[in-house]
């Protein structure tokens, strides 16, 4: 086996397949990445990378996820070589820029461009599991749309392993939209993004973590269309010439539609990035998760931020409109708002109130009922 590739395309192929490796396994070879180099016959193939100079295709698994990417190279000799992927990893982001060469001398793999010279140990082929196959392709979505949504709604899923669907992202599947939903029972957020189904009445309600669909959102690219593929154990994403599949987690997420249904709430409508920049102002003086407090007036069409206790306080007014009530106080965490402020990109935000300790809602201004995050207000009396 023999080939060269350009220094930077090796890298980027070698970091997208390397995100699945177990930083720790029992069985070696996992933390192998394999490299097939086929020679080209001319044209494209069905990913779009080019033939002519043949195709490089390097992969990787865990017990979780799978990770493969083709790239082109030119093929000097073609064959299979299984090495260690972050070993190999670390070597190309040394290499110098340039053309690199690299090949199979006995039981080593070398890695050489401009002067630098790079050996590796080989590990054996026969001992690598196969990569698990693409599961049913149900349709697709643009990339950007996509990672913009996992993005939304990840910040609501929760950190404890001890309660593995609450780490993880519902993708549910509904003729021609998908829903993303996140939970850690404190906070609850919901994307809707438009997609194209493969088959009329297509439907799916599966639970992805949320680390691992967070980064195949991230490195799938900005531009043209992700396929999504699930069956009963798995999902899939392929992506101009990029493919990975990650086991599913166990249980369901709870269903928000009932969660959301606020009868009769106060409603404010506030500018988002001038709120964002108080919440992060006064909570310089919030102490751990000590809550930042939001006092909504009427008659002053102002909302009132106030954080800290004794003698270390901080407040900040800002304009604000506020209707079906005269007076509304409520309390958040500062870093679960800062967070859900963070997710939405419009001018203004609108706020649905239900009184300190309830549920409270933020949305866009208009509502459009694509983009949700769900609050629990904290009873909390400032000094």
């Amino acid at each position: 086996m023999e080939f060269r590739i350009e220094r930077g395309a090796l890298a980027e192929a070698v970091a997208w397949a390397a995100r699945v490796l177990p930083v720790r396994s029992p069985v070696p070879v996992l933390g192998g990445l394999l490299l097939d180099m086929e020679s080209g016959g001319g044209g494209r193939d069905g990913t779009g990378v080019g033939t002519g100079a043949g195709r490089l295709r390097i992969s990787g698994l865990d017990y979780e996820a799978s990770a493969r990417i083709d790239v082109a190279a030119e093929a000097l000799s073609p064959g299979k070589v299984l090495v260690m992927g972050r070993r190999l990893l670390d070597i190309c982001k040394v290499l110098p820029d340039g053309p690199v060469e690299c090949a199979v001398e006995g039981s080593r793999f070398t890695v050489s461009g401009d002067g630098a010279r790079f050996g590796l140990s080989v590990l054996p082929l026969d001992d690598y599991p196969a990569l698990p196959p693409l599961p049913q392709v149900r349709g697709a979505v643009e990339t950007e749309l996509f990672a913009a949504a996992v993005a939304d709604v990840a910040v609501a899923a929760g950190r404890d392993d001890t309660l593995p669907a609450l780490t993880g992202i519902r993708l549910g599947l509904d003729g021609d939209t998908m829903t993303l939903a996140a939970t850690d029972r404190y906070r609850f957020a919901v994307r809707t993004v438009p997609w194209k189904a493969t088959a009329p009445g297509e439907s799916a309600d599966v639970l992805v973590s949320a680390r691992r669909l967070t980064e195949i959102a991230r490195s799938l690219g900005r531009s043209g269309l992700v396929s999504v593929a699930l069956d009963a154990g798995s999902a899939g994403f392929e992506h101009a010439g990029m493919r990975t599949t990650v086991r599913l987690l166990e249980g369901r997420l709870p269903r928000h539609e009932k969660l959301f249904a606020m009868e009769d709430p106060a409603e404010a409508v506030v500018d988002r990035a001038r709120l964002t920049e108080a919440v992060k102002r006064v909570s310089v003086v919030a102490d751990g998760d000590s809550p930042v407090q939001m006092t909504f007036s009427r008659a002053d069409a102002s909302v009132t931020l106030r954080a800290g206790y004794e003698d270390d306080v901080a407040s900040q007014w800002l304009p604000a409109a506020l209707e079906g009530a005269e007076e509304l106080t409520v309390a958040f965490n500062p870093g679960y708002l800062a967070d859900a402020l963070a997710t939405f990109p419009g001018p203004s935000l609108r706020l649905r109130l239900m009184g300190a300790g309830q549920r409270a809602m933020i949305t866009d201004e208009a509502d459009t009922g694509s983009h949700r995050h769900l609050l629990m207000s904290v009873r909390a009396q400032l000094a």
